[in-house]
């Protein structure tokens, strides 16, 4: 796929790392955010659909305060209710000068886990984007309680950066292109900070367990790395959609993506094509439970598609309720699927390793033959 072929794309996800926003000395970074305006607002007026994935609220807030760190959550919190009305406003106060006008979204991690607000989520952001507005969102750091509600204590949740943030939204919205903007130029053969003599990475035709190792951590003052970054393209990229990771400390950078200039590394799609549900089960979900399998049920789970029966279950771990969303990992503790349970823990746990027909000699009732119906399974 040449260079404008991948960028030939009519909705865009744009997301601006934290380190991009601000300055060496942590103060907001007018200049390079007004240029990031403009370029979007060129790409509005020329006709495309633009969503803005923003971090920065948290670093401006403890700024304001005079802070050198946000050590634990409730700081962190505070931080981030200072920083978002300053950060929106650049953003408010930009857009309007090209005419355009711009909508804040904060999301927490249940308004992609709870299927009803997931759904209400994708249609107001399709309506915005009908209306020509701008929808700039960030995560909601100031009243996400997973970090401190003992009751998520063994939860993975569906997103705690950005990065995967900006992800779910390309995937909830069918985007044809995420733009990863931050302060690396690309994904580098080997650790460029390391090794002087790496080199980037122009075209990536899949992200493999090989091309995961290349990651690294954040950087200082972010919560990503380019890890996270992986993860993203990984899984836009399993749905069809294009990414492109790229220096966002570049002048312009976003109007030079556009005009076809060879900048950053290009993640190119597959073709698996998964269903809307299937994504949510796979990818947007908050998971608690867990159900371990054996091998033959994994074999059946991934190479013949069928349900998980009860006989293939050799461990429940933690508590889940029917209709949940549980991760399904094999006798090596590794995930490999997700899916939504017909029976909650306790019921799991009583028919464990039994054949179907007598769920309801066990139970006293029986909703289904399979703890989950292959039409509700998602292999990851």
């Amino acid at each position: 796929m040449d260079r404008k072929e991948f960028i030939n794309a009519k909705r865009i996800v744009v997301k601006l790392g934290t380190n991009i926003l601000r300055n060496n000395d942590g103060n907001v970074s007018l200049p390079r955010i007004y240029s990031f305006i403009e370029d979007i607002s060129t790409l509005v007026k020329a006709g495309k659909e633009v969503i803005v994935i923003t971090s920065g609220a948290v670093g401006l807030g403890r700024k304001r305060l005079g802070l050198e760190g946000t050590t634990g959550t409730a700081l962190k919190q505070a931080c981030a209710a200072i920083g978002q009305g300053k950060l929106m406003s650049i953003y408010e106060g930009g857009f309007d000068t090209y005419g355009l006008v711009a909508a804040q979204i904060l999301l927490t991690e249940d308004d992609f886990g709870i299927r009803t607000r997931y759904l209400s989520l994708r249609t107001t952001l399709n309506k915005l984007l009908e209306l020509g507005v701008i929808p700039v969102i960030n995560q909601n750091d100031t009243v996400s309680s997973i970090e401190v509600d003992p009751r998520y204590e063994h939860m993975q949740v569906c997103f705690s950066d950005n990065d995967k943030l900006s992800a779910l939204v390309a995937s909830e919205l069918d985007a044809d292109l995420l733009l990863i903007l931050s302060d690396v130029n690309g994904l580098y053969d080997k650790n460029p900070k390391e090794n002087p003599d790496a080199k980037i990475i122009s075209v990536v035709e899949e992200v493999t367990d090989e091309i995961m190792e290349l990651g690294t951590d954040a950087s200082e003052g972010g919560r990503g790395g380019m890890r996270t970054k992986l993860k993203a393209a990984r899984m836009v990229t399993r749905f069809g959609g294009k990414v492109l990771i790229a220096n966002g400390k570049i002048p312009y950078v976003i109007g030079k993506v556009f005009a076809g200039e060879d900048i950053g590394t290009m993640f190119l799609p597959q073709t698996e094509g998964l269903s809307d549900k299937k994504r949510w089960i796979g990818y947007a979900t908050n998971i608690i439970g867990q159900i371990k399998v054996n091998h033959g049920a994994k074999k059946a789970l991934v190479e013949k598609e069928k349900s998980l029966l009860p006989i293939g279950v050799i461990d429940v771990i933690h508590d889940f309720n029917k209709g949940d969303v549980i991760s399904i990992v094999d006798e090596d503790d590794n995930e490999f699927a997700r899916g939504i349970v017909n029976y909650d823990s306790e019921s799991c746990r009583k028919v464990i390793g039994s054949h179907s027909d007598n769920i309801i000699k066990i139970l006293g009732f029986k909703n289904y033959d399979a703890i989950i119906t292959r039409d509700n399974i998602t292999i990851l």
